[in-house]
């Protein structure tokens, strides 16, 4: 019986221990699987950044205007030529629009789908009758910032076609995991001193940071 009994026991230990070791492989697995889906859903991407370059008093209108330099970057976080906008205010607003898709596509991280899509299209002040708008993208282009190639591409044009069509038109009829499509316009009051950064949230859409320019770079004029 003792011969019999301590094989027996081993054998117990080591099936207790593989069963064990499974459950703590799976427990593992799961948990990265979990955190990958919260990251994924709680990511978001720098898209832009703003900054007041001028404020310039008119005497005659008694009034202050801001110019602001906009700089966006393109899918690969590579900043574009800057833009730069005058306004005879500073509270400021980014037309925007963003494509958002559902959970399911953000959580698995899908290459095409695993976060919103936005374009800038208009930048803003409304000021009554006297609203001041500038464009960045027109209705059915290629947005500089998503452009493929340099030259004319069909196949390219009609994947942005598309795009403005789901952006612009109502909500019924969205398919191929499209959760929403909408028009955003986030906008804040633009000071001197500060950095703005627009990011967009992997499942949803559009806001804007701000943080105070660095002391090594106040004042100072940098080469390009």
């Amino acid at each position: 019986m003792r011969k019999i009994k301590y094989p027996a026991i081993l054998i117990l230990i080591i099936a207790f221990g593989v069963i064990f070791y499974q459950f703590g492989i799976k427990y593992f697995i799961e948990n990265q699987i979990l955190k990958q889906v919260i990251n994924r859903l709680n990511a978001d991407s720098r898209i832009a950044q703003v900054m007041v370059t001028k404020v310039k008093h008119d005497v005659l209108e008694n009034r202050d205007f801001t110019t602001i330099k906009f700089v966006e970057f393109d899918v690969k976080g590579k900043a574009l030529a800057p833009k730069y906008f005058t306004f005879s205010g500073n509270l400021i607003q980014f037309q925007s629009l963003v494509v958002r898709f559902t959970d399911s596509c953000v959580e698995s991280g899908d290459s095409l789908r695993g976060k919103s899509v936005y374009l800038f299209w208009k930048i803003f002040m409304l000021n009554d009758k006297n609203t001041e708008v500038f464009d960045l993208a027109s209705v059915n282009e290629v947005p500089r910032g998503y452009k493929i190639s340099n030259s004319r591409n069909s196949f390219e044009e009609k994947i942005w076609k598309n795009f403005w069509g789901y952006a612009l038109s109502s909500k019924a009829g969205l398919s191929g995991g499209i959760k929403n499509a909408q028009i955003e316009a986030p906008g804040t009051k633009f000071i001197p001193g500060i950095i703005y950064t627009i990011k967009i949230e992997h499942d949803g859409g559009l806001r804007i940071d701000a943080s105070d320019i660095p002391e090594v770079l106040k004042g100072e004029k940098i080469p390009y």
